[in-house]
C-alpha cells in the first residue's frame, strides 16, 4: 500500500431495497390485531379518514421476519370492511392487542422478534407547521404464535433492553426529518426545486443521517421485507429539544434548540473515552440553534413560494472527546482517575477519520477546535492528553490545504473561572465572535443566491464535554442568536445584554440542554453551570455543584455497567449467539466498538480527507447552480417538483388539523415557555433590554464592538503592537464614563412624570455637608420629610420641601485624583482589552479613601446608587 495515494472510503451501508415514501396522506396512527396466523397493523392519518395495512405473518420460524403490505389505501368504511373478512376468514376471532403512535422497528434477543410500538408522546416543538414529539411510553410485541413462558435469559435480555428507557429524551417527527439540519433539509428541497437531486447534501449522506438515527438497527431486518419502511416507521433520536417563545411586543419568535446523540461509540461517561478506529468519538453530539420569526408559520412564502421564506436561521455546534484512544480506570473508585493514552499512532488515523468526517457534515468549511482541559497540573493527568492533542492537530494540519487547516485553541477554563472578574466570560465572548463570523450562519432566502449557509463548525471539548463545554457553547449560541436575529432584521446590534429577557431563556435552555446530555452520559446533572462562572449565587452554586458531584460519582461507579449492557442491545453492538458470552458476563465491549479489518486497502497517512468533503458548500453552489444560471424560478419549480403548488408539503393539515376539537389549555403553542413569564404582571419592557444594569454588558460590548483599530489590517486580520499612552487609556475610559452616564441620563428622562420615593442615604441624623463632598453649587437640604425627584443623573436637583435623603457622587477629578493612579501602568498591545480594569492599579491610600467612604454610608443604611 501506498501512504501517499489518495484515501479510500468504504462505502455506505446499502438498504436491501431502495426507499420510497407516500406524499398522500401520513400515518399517525396505529391499531394492533392480531390473529393465530397473522399480526395486523391498521394505521390511520390523524383524522382517521384515510387508512392503509401492514400484515406480519406468525407461520414461520420464530427467528424468520415475514412482513408484507399491499400498498391500498383504503377509506373507513372499507377497512372495516376488511377487518370483518380477516374475522371471518379466521378460526380464531380477531383481538385488538394495543393502540399506539408510532412504531420504533423490530429486536429479536434469543427467540422471536418484538415489534417496539410508542403508546404514549408529547408535543415538544413545532418547525414549518411541523410537529415534533417526545416519547413517553413504549411497548413490546412480541411476534410469534406461540404461548410458552420465555425462559429466564430472554427476561434477563428485555429487562436489559428495557434499561435504556426509551421514555425518556427520545424523539420523532411524522413529517420532519430531525437527523438532518434545516440547513440540510431545506438546501435539499432547493436543489430538487432546479432538478439538481443528485448533489448531496452532506456529500455521502442522500437520506436519513444514520449517524443519529438510533433506532437504525431495530430497522435492519424490515428493508428487506417492504420498500415503504419510512411510511410506517419513525426515525427517532436521542439527545434534547426543547423550544420557547420570545415575546416580542405582539410577535413571537421561536427558539428552537435540538440536540442530536451520535449512536456511533456511545455509551457510559468512564466507560466510553476518546474514539474509536472508525473515527467516531465518545459523547459526540450535534447541537442546532434554530430561530424563527413566527409572523409567518411554514417554509414557504404566501405567493406560492417553496421553501423560500426568511423568517428562518439556525446554527450549529459540535462536541465530542478528544478524538485520541485514551481511557480512565473507574474501578477504583476515585472520583478523578488518572488518564491513561492507551495507543499512540504516529498518524493519527482514528483521528484523521473524525474530522474528515466533521468537514463532510458541514460543508468543507474551516474546523475550528475549542479545547477547554487544563494546561498546567501538578500531577499531569489532563495536560498530558492536551499534549498529544496538538501533536495531533499539527501532524494533520501540515497536509491540509491553508485555507482548510484546522483552527485549534487550547485555553485553561478551570484556571480562568477561579481569578478575579469575568474572564471567563470575557474571553468566550471574543471567541464567540471569531467563530460565528468564520462559519457563518444559516439564513434561508427566496433561492440560492440570496440564501445564506453555515459552512464549518466549531468543535468545542473539556474532559468530559460537559459542564465547561456547555458553558462555552451557550456563550457561542448567545453571540449566534444575536446574528440570527440581526439577519432578520429584528435587531441593529448583535450583541445580547446579559440579564435581559431573551438571554435568560436562553440561559435555560441551555442549562436544560447541558443537564440532559449530563445525565444521558455522566449519570448527573451539570456540576458547573453559567451562574458558577459567572460567578452569580456562588453560595448556592457551590452546594448544589457538590451535590450533583456527589450523584455523578455514584452513578459511575455504580449504575454505568447496566446503561452501557442497554445502549450496547438497542445498539445492536453485541447480538446474541449461542458460541459467545452473554452480555453481562463480558469484561470489556472494546471489540464491539472497535472492529479491525485485515485485509483491504486504507487511508493515505498524508492525504487523510476526501476531496468531495473539503469542496465547500459555497463552492459547490456557486459552480453547479450560480455559474450555471440555474437558479430557482417558479417554472422550474413547477417542472421539478411533483404536486406543486398543491400537495408538495402536508403542514398544513397536520399543524391546522381541520374537524378536530383542540381546547385552548391543551394547544402546544398557548403553553410553550415563553419571556412573558418574565412580565410578572408588571409592564412589558424590551427583551433585548437588560433588568440588572451591570457595567459587564457596556465591557463585553466594547470588546466584541465591530469598530476596528486603525493599526490592523482588514485583510489579515492579525492582531499588531500599538504604542498607547496613559492619556490615551485615560481618555478611552473617559469616553466609556461618558457612553454609561449618557444612558443614564436618557433612563431618568422617561422617569421625570412621576417622583422617584425611595433612598439613596438615609439616617435619623441630618447630614453634615463635608460629608459627601456635594459640590459648592449644590443647595444643602433641609432636614425634614419630603419628595424627591431627580432629573439629572450627576447632580442633586428639584430637592422639594421635607427630604431626608440626598445623593452625592465623586467627582470625576476626585475619583482620578485619589482613587486611580497610572503609577504601574503597563503597556498593552491589545486595544480590545483596553478597557480590562486589570490594566489599571489602585493605590492604597485611594483604597483606603474609597472604604471609608464606603463604611460612613454603610453607617447610615444600605446606600442605594442610581
Amino acid at each position: 500500500m501506498n501512504i501517499d495515494s489518495g484515501p479510500i472510503e468504504p462505502l455506505p451501508k446499502q438498504k436491501a431495497t431502495k426507499q420510497r415514501k407516500t406524499m398522500k396522506f401520513t400515518l399517525s396512527k396505529y391499531t394492533i390485531y392480531e390473529t393465530k396466523k397473522s399480526i395486523y397493523i391498521v394505521a390511520s392519518n390523524k383524522r382517521e379518514t384515510m387508512f392503509r395495512i401492514l400484515e406480519i405473518d406468525l407461520n414461520g420460524e420464530e427467528d424468520n421476519l415475514n412482513i408484507a403490505e399491499d400498498n391500498v389505501f383504503f377509506m373507513r368504511n372499507e377497512v372495516m370492511e376488511v377487518l370483518r373478512k380477516i374475522e371471518e376468514a379466521d378460526d380464531d376471532a380477531l383481538t385488538k392487542k394495543l393502540t399506539g403512535y408510532g412504531l420504533l422497528g423490530v429486536i429479536r434477543f434469543t427467540a422471536c422478534y418484538y415489534l417496539v410500538v410508542i403508546t404514549e408522546m408529547s408535543q415538544v416543538a413545532v418547525l414549518g407547521g411541523h410537529s415534533i414529539y417526545h416519547i413517553d411510553d413504549t411497548e413490546l410485541v412480541p411476534i410469534t404464535k406461540s404461548t410458552k413462558k420465555r425462559d429466564s435469559t430472554e427476561l434477563r435480555f428485555i429487562q436489559s433492553f428495557q434499561n435504556l428507557k426509551l421514555s425518556k429524551t427520545f424523539y420523532f417527527s411524522y413529517t420532519f426529518d430531525i437527523t438532518n439540519t434545516l440547513q440540510t433539509n431545506i438546501l435539499r428541497q432547493k436543489f430538487l426545486s432546479v432538478g439538481r437531486s443528485d448533489i448531496e447534501v452532506p456529500p455521502g449522506i442522500p437520506d436519513y443521517n444514520e449517524m443519529f438515527m438510533w433506532n437504525s438497527y431495530l430497522l435492519d431486518p424490515i428493508f428487506s421485507c417492504i420498500d415503504t419502511v419510512y411510511d410506517w416507521f419513525q426515525p427517532i433520536i436521542h439527545g434534547f429539544i426543547d423550544q420557547v417563545n420570545v415575546s416580542l411586543f405582539g410577535k413571537s419568535i421561536y427558539i428552537t434548540l435540538i440536540g442530536r446523540r451520535s449512536h456511533y461509540f456511545a455509551g457510559a461517561r468512564f466507560l466510553k473515552r476518546g474514539v474509536n478506529n472508525k473515527g467516531y468519538v465518545a459523547n459526540e453530539v450535534e447541537t442546532e440553534q434554530i430561530v424563527a420569526d413566527m409572523s409567518l408559520t411554514s417554509f414557504h412564502s404566501p405567493a406560492r413560494g417553496f421553501f423560500d421564506s426568511d423568517k428562518y436561521t439556525s446554527f450549529v455546534q459540535h462536541r465530542g472527546s478528544i478524538p485520541l484512544f485514551w481511557s480512565q480506570e473507574a474501578s477504583n473508585l476515585t472520583a478523578k482517575p488518572p488518564i491513561s493514552i492507551n495507543i499512540t499512532d504516529p498518524f493519527y488515523s482514528a483521528a484523521a477519520k473524525h474530522f474528515d468526517k466533521l468537514f463532510q457534515r458541514y460543508g468543507g468549511g474551516t474546523i475550528q477546535i475549542l479545547n477547554l482541559i487544563k494546561t498546567k497540573e501538578k500531577n499531569p493527568r489532563e495536560t498530558k492528553l492536551g499534549e498529544e492533542f496538538e501533536r495531533c492537530i499539527k501532524y494533520l494540519n501540515q497536509f491540509l490545504p491553508d485555507i482548510k487547516k484546522l483552527e485549534y485553541k487550547a485555553w485553561d477554563m478551570s484556571k480562568a473561572s477561579k481569578s478575579h472578574g469575568q474572564m471567563v466570560i470575557e474571553f468566550l465572548e471574543k471567541y464567540a465572535k471569531e467563530t460565528v463570523e468564520t462559519t457563518g450562519i444559516f439564513h434561508n432566502g427566496k433561492d440560492f443566491q440570496s440564501t445564506s449557509v453555515q459552512e464549518g463548525v466549531c468543535r468545542t471539548n473539556c474532559i468530559d464535554c460537559l459542564d465547561r463545554t456547555n458553558a462555552a457553547q451557550f456563550v457561542i449560541g448567545k453571540r449566534a442568536l444575536g446574528e440570527q436575529l440581526h439577519a432578520m432584521g429584528i435587531i441593529e446590534e448583535k450583541f445580547l445584554e446579559y440579564d435581559s429577557d431573551i438571554v435568560n431563556i436562553l440561559t435555560e435552555l441551555f442549562h436544560d440542554h447541558g443537564d440532559t446530555i449530563a445525565l444521558q452520559y455522566g449519570g448527573s446533572h451539570l456540576v458547573n453551570t453559567m451562574e458558577t462562572y459567572r460567578k452569580i449565587n456562588q453560595w448556592s452554586s457551590h452546594s448544589r455543584d457538590m451535590v450533583e458531584s456527589i450523584k455523578r460519582f455514584y452513578s459511575n461507579s455504580f449504575v454505568d455497567a447496566q446503561r452501557q449492557e442497554a445502549i450496547n442491545l438497542f445498539l445492536g453492538h453485541y447480538i446474541w449467539s449461542k458460541d459467545q458470552p452473554m452480555l453481562w458476563d463480558m469484561s470489556t465491549d472494546f471489540y464491539l466498538h472497535n472492529l479491525y479489518e485485515i485485509s483491504g486497502l486504507r487511508r493515505s497517512y498524508r492525504h487523510w480527507w476526501l476531496d468531495s468533503n473539503i469542496k465547500g458548500l459555497h463552492k459547490t453552489i456557486q459552480e453547479e447552480i450560480i455559474d450555471k444560471n440555474n437558479d430557482v424560478t417558479v417554472a422550474k419549480i413547477f417542472k421539478n417538483v411533483r404536486g406543486y403548488p398543491n400537495s408538495y408539503d402536508n403542514y398544513w393539515n397536520e399543524h391546522y388539523t381541520p374537524r378536530i376539537f383542540v381546547s385552548l389549555k391543551d394547544a402546544f403553542t398557548f403553553n410553550m415557555n415563553s419571556t412573558r413569564r418574565y412580565h410578572h404582571g408588571k409592564q412589558a419592557i424590551s427583551p433585548f433590554d437588560s433588568r440588572k444594569q451591570t457595567s459587564i454588558n457596556q465591557k463585553l460590548r466594547l470588546l466584541t464592538s465591530d469598530k476596528k483599530d486603525k493599526h490592523v489590517s482588514e485583510t489579515s486580520r492579525k492582531k499588531v503592537e500599538a504604542s498607547v499612552s496613559p492619556k490615551d487609556e485615560l481618555n478611552l475610559y473617559t469616553a466609556q464614563l461618558k457612553e454609561i452616564l449618557h444612558q443614564s441620563e436618557k433612563s431618568l428622562k422617561q422617569l421625570d412624570n412621576f417622583p422617584i420615593g425611595f433612598p439613596v442615604f438615609s439616617s435619623d441624623q441630618p447630614l453634615s455637608y463635608h460629608e459627601f463632598a456635594i459640590d459648592d453649587d449644590d443647595e444643602i437640604p433641609e432636614y425634614g420629610h419630603t419628595t424627591f425627584e431627580c432629573n439629572e443623573y450627576d447632580r442633586i436637583s428639584n430637592l422639594q420641601k421635607n427630604t431626608r435623603y440626598a445623593y452625592a457622587e465623586p467627582s470625576e477629578e476626585t475619583l482620578y485624583e485619589n482613587v486611580i493612579n497610572f503609577e504601574n501602568y503597563k503597556l498593552l498591545y491589545d486595544y480590545s482589552e483596553y478597557i480590562n480594569y486589570q490594566s489599571l492599579t489602585v493605590s492604597q491610600a485611594g483604597i483606603s479613601e474609597y472604604e471609608k467612604v464606603i463604611n460612613k454610608a454603610d453607617s447610615y443604611g444600605n446606600p442605594t446608587f442610581i
